[in-house]
């Protein structure tokens, strides 16, 4: 047993180095010279900074407590009539990056729908706010708000949520495992944390951080180039930090107005005047398996929604040369292993 991992170790070592290299395209387009990478490298560092490698909030996460919280993100009963779980609008399963890819997503009664588009739970946990207008701080306030919501999961109230719960005997011993110290573990607000602890798992690293950690051959020189006008059309102005977004509010059609204007976002939370048609920016992290696009899911094609946001909110008509570059950058930003999904 001692001799096979000696001989399995050098294969495995190789494998790690390989994971980030990048495939050998004969389209490519000619490659940046050193100093200019030297500085692009830099620069993207100084912008986005090293993934974490945990979220917020795990300090207290233990194994019971997350394989609970991952029972209950697949569990149907969570939903009025038993048709829906977490799972259902955030789909982490078969290469699915922690969406449905539907504009709106279906609720559990028949024919109703949700109001905006499900985004992703991959690195939820990361961003400063939760939903698209912001109203949850963290993810457990994000978890027990669809489980309630008419038209999404459609359970009447908390007690009900419970009772459900209540009623399946496995999740008996499941509960006492995960909050050893409750006298009674099965309440609405150890579900909703049970969830959240499961999503702090849920965390995606993408050929971009291989680059940013030294690997320059883990983005094709289309990306690189992608990465260079990202850094210089105005995309960086929202588009910043580890998420690459995600950390602030920005009115959608900040030069040129969006077409729709009976979402008005942040405002319905704040009632701020300020605050019409201002939204949390969406991470742009795994954006090219997260189609539709924007809060209404209403651009279908990664290359739309890339020309639609430079107008808008930059206030530039791109070339297209230049939205293929982005789109190329952006796609590096997937998840290592659902792009391998994706391939085969």
């Amino acid at each position: 047993m001692k001799k096979l991992i000696l001989f399995l170790l050098p294969i495995f070592a190789l494998f790690l180095i390989s994971c980030g290299e990048k495939q050998e395209n004969p389209n490519d387009m000619p490659d940046l010279a050193p100093e200019v990478e030297t500085q692009l490298i830099a620069k993207a560092t100084s912008l986005f900074g090293k993934m974490p490698d945990v979220m917020p909030g795990t300090e207290t996460d233990t194994p019971e407590l997350i394989e609970l919280g991952k029972k209950l993100y697949n569990e149907k009963a969570l939903s009025v009539n038993g048709t829906q779980n977490c799972n259902t609008c955030h789909d982490i399963t078969n290469g699915k990056a922690g969406v449905d890819n539907k504009s709106l997503s279906d609720g559990a009664i028949p024919g109703t729908k949700g109001t905006r588009n499900s985004p992703t739970v991959l690195n939820a946990g990361f961003h400063f706010v939760q939903f698209w207008d912001g109203r949850a701080k963290d993810l457990q306030e994000q978890a027990g708000g669809p489980i309630l919501n008419p038209v999404e999961m459609g359970m009447p109230n908390e007690a009900a949520v419970v009772k459900a719960i209540n009623g399946i005997v496995e999740y008996k011993d499941l509960f006492v495992k995960a909050y050893p110290n409750d006298k009674n573990p099965i309440t609405y607000f150890n579900i909703t944390n049970a969830i959240a602890a499961f999503e702090r798992t849920l965390i995606s690293r993408s050929r971009f951080d291989f680059y940013l950690a030294g690997n320059k051959k883990s983005l094709t020189n289309k990306e690189k180039n992608g990465l260079k006008l990202f850094t210089e059309v105005g995309c960086i102005t929202c588009h910043s930090g580890h998420q690459i977004g995600a950390n602030l509010y920005q009115k959608m059609g900040l030069v040129k107005p969006y077409e729709n204007t009976k979402d008005l976002g942040r405002y319905d939370v704040t009632k701020a005047e300020t605050d019409k048609y201002m939204f949390k920016v969406a991470s742009l992290r795994n954006a090219a398996l997260t189609y539709p696009y924007f809060h209404d899911g209403a651009v279908e094609k990664l290359e739309d929604a890339v020309k639609k946001m430079a107008v808008m909110n930059v206030g530039k008509e791109l070339k297209a040369e230049e939205v293929d570059q982005l789109v190329a950058f952006i796609g590096s930003l997937s998840d290592f292993n659902l792009t391998k999904v994706k391939k085969q």
